[in-house]
């Protein structure tokens, strides 16, 4: 036995040498930097992506010039959803590997991510020019049709590339969401259901069959499917989160809630587990922990609007107006009222008064409210909001002289010359009935779609020629949804569906005639970044505004002037000709937007002449000897249909994107 500690060092040098030669030690050099890298695409294989990031960039510390471990930093990036990272890792990886299709495929994923889809154009066509059939340029060629809005495209290249490669369980896959996507039920499913005989094994499969099965309210199936998803990977996270939402939306509220805790014991800020608890409190009607929890949620992700717009439909349905929860989240609002104002946005610290106010409708900042209305043009609103303050007993000496100053400046106002209140006389004259069918769920947001039908009904109601109806949000069928609004009377109804990734939205609304049933008009909005369901909102809204007919009446007649319930804050425009049909008559177009009536019914047109704030007046002239002109009468302008206006920089759905994007 060698005792001597000096001949012992001497006798193993050769074999620490020949470890750190290759590469068993991460000492520096060749050796470290391929060490790292082999212990970075051992992290990739496990899908732990901030792991392997990090070794990629040891490797690349070591080694600046390693060419795989600086394309796999880009993948890595990409897998993360740094799309403006991973672009700078992957273009720098193609100057140390010129020609490699593989680097220029995944730039080319890459900007489609980032939206830069010309440029990602341009790339796939350079690869599929030197490889006609290369699987990843042809399924980037895919992606990039979705991105534009051409699924029906991307089906098309699917299947050849299935007709080519019929097991591939990423086409597969694929083309399975690609159809779902687009409606067609029965052929995702038999693409799923071949995916799984592929690849009996593979829990990946079996989540996005459980997706695809949930998609189409088979959710018995779905709960079994995502069940094998975990058998097959215990702990897999999207599927943890998918049988929660899945438990929800059938009904299973204490289950769904008991998921929801597991997942928040894992990662305590797991924002959509934490929104998911709450929502089943609020289907349990246990309001109270439901404001509690939600409460907590906004606190972990201030922007998380769905979070919010729960909480406040919560606060505003289970407490009274003088409640403490209501007046904080109200002053949440009003503060980014006053950063809003404060960088002359004005429209935008509009809106977060009017939410703030509708949560505590007594606060002070009313009156900032008001000063807002007298700043962008509403004198008559302005003097109405002090008024409010007045009849509350929150008011100065400051206030009581505005007040005093805008009666007077006001009363020459054209409804005090008709001796008319403005509020009285203006009337909402659609009725809009808003739905949400079968708890429409989103990737991240179970029962999104009632969440955002209440968020545009709150809209609605500020718009002053629309009345939003006060019917349940959610129904459980389109015959249920139908059968509420006829016999509500509502002249419409509209569906709300959603669509998100992380960080895009997607809203989309089905508008169908109250009558008949029939479809009328199709709404989009495609909103990314901060404020999305906000502003995707509000562009449904204006869509709708700007869709319907100008519908008015005639309050008043005095020999040839007339008096219109709507003004200047109603779009009306001077010298503008309007239809005077007789009262009752129109009726709403069987199908599509609009009213229908005969020649005889027109009992003359009303030219306007005056406008001001709230109602307008201007000369009648009579069709016919006869004149049939009476107040009550209608007052139309019948335009032209035209196409919606453009409603985002993008209509192609970010769920299926991000489904897609998982799947490389």
């Amino acid at each position: 036995m060698i005792r001597h500690p000096l001949l012992r060092i001497f006798l193993w040098a050769p074999v620490w040498a020949a470890l750190f030669a290759g590469g068993g030690f991460p000492l520096h050099g060749q050796s470290g930097a391929a060490f790292y890298y082999e212990q970075g695409r051992s992290f990739m294989t496990g899908e732990d992506w901030y792991s392997a990031a990090e070794s990629f960039l040891e490797c690349l510390r070591l080694n600046p010039a390693h060419a795989e471990g600086t394309a796999a930093l880009g993948e890595c990036y990409y897998e993360l959803g740094e799309f403006d990272q991973a672009l700078i890792w992957v273009r720098k990886a193609r100057t140390l590997a010129r020609g490699n299709l593989e680097l220029a495929t995944l730039e080319a994923f890459t900007l489609i991510a980032l939206g830069r889809l010309d440029g990602a154009a341009v790339l796939i066509a350079e690869v599929l020019a030197r490889e006609p059939y290369n699987k990843e340029a042809l399924f980037a060629q895919a992606e990039l049709d979705i991105a534009r809005g051409r699924g029906g495209d991307a089906v098309t290249r699917y299947r050849e590339v299935v007709r080519r490669y019929p097991d591939d369980r990423r086409v597969l896959v694929s083309l399975a969401l690609v159809l779902g996507s687009l409606g067609d039920t029965s052929g995702a499913l038999s693409y799923i259901e071949r995916a799984l005989e592929a690849h009996p094994g593979d829990y990946r499969i079996y989540y996005y069959a459980a997706y695809l099965n949930a998609r189409a309210e088979h959710f018995p199936t779905a709960i079994r499917y995502v069940e094998q998803s975990l058998f097959y990977k215990n702990g897999y996270g999207p599927a943890r989160a998918l049988l929660a939402s899945l438990r929800y939306r059938s009904g299973q509220y204490e289950e769904a809630a008991r998921l929801a805790d597991e997942a928040i014991v894992l990662d305590r800020n797991d924002i959509s587990a934490w929104y998911l608890k709450g929502m089943s409190y609020i289907r349990l009607r246990r309001n109270s922990e439901a404001v509690s929890i939600l409460s907590t949620a906004s606190a972990i992700d201030p922007g998380d609007e769905f979070v919010r717009s729960a909480l406040e439909e919560t606060l505003i349905g289970s407490t009274g107006l003088e409640d403490p929860g209501r007046i904080r989240w109200a002053g949440w609002h009003f503060e980014r009222a006053r950063d809003f104002r404060s960088r002359n946005l004005a429209v935008e610290a509009l809106f977060e008064y009017r939410r703030g106010l509708r949560l505590n409708p007594y606060a002070r900042e009313r009156r900032e409210y008001a000063e807002l209305l007298r700043i962008l043009g509403y004198p008559a609103r302005y003097l109405e909001e002090l008024r409010f303050l007045q009849d509350q007993g929150i008011t100065d000496p400051t206030v009581n002289d505005a007040v005093e100053t805008y009666d007077t400046l006001l009363s020459d106002a054209l409804f005090r010359r008709w001796s008319v209140d403005p509020v009285e006389v203006s009337r909402r004259h659609w009725k809009v009935a808003v739905f949400s069918v079968n708890s429409q769920s989103a990737f991240f947001h179970a029962d999104a779609g009632a969440v955002a039908s209440a968020y545009i009904k709150d809209l609605f109601a500020h718009d002053r020629n629309i009345l939003p109806m006060n019917l349940e949000l959610r129904q459980p069928s389109f015959s249920q949804a139908f059968r509420t609004a006829r016999e509500a009377g509502a002249d419409y109804f509209l569906i709300i569906t959603t669509a998100e990734s992380e960080r895009d939205l997607s809203l989309r609304g089905e508008l169908f005639v109250g009558r008949t049933g029939s479809p009328a008009l199709t709404l989009s909005a495609f909103r990314t970044g901060a404020d999305r369901l906000r502003n995707a909102s509000r562009s449904m809204v204006e869509q709708l505004g700007a869709a319907l007919p100008f519908r008015g009446e005639l309050v008043q007649r005095r020999a040839a002037q007339g008096l219109v319930d709507k003004g200047r804050a109603d779009g009306v425009a001077e010298n503008t000709v309007y239809e005077i049909v007789k009262k009752g008559r129109p009726v709403i177009r069987n199908e599509g937007i609009g009213l229908s009536y005969g020649e005889d019914d027109v009992a003359g047109t009303l030219v306007i002449s005056r406008i001001d704030e709230e109602v307008s007046s201007g000369t009648i002239s009579r069709n016919g000897f006869f004149d049939r002109v009476e107040a009550g009468d209608e007052i139309i302008l019948q335009t032209p249909e035209t196409a919606p206006p453009d409603t985002g920089p993008s209509m192609a759905d970010p769920e299926l994107r991000a489904l897609l994007r998982a799947l490389r």
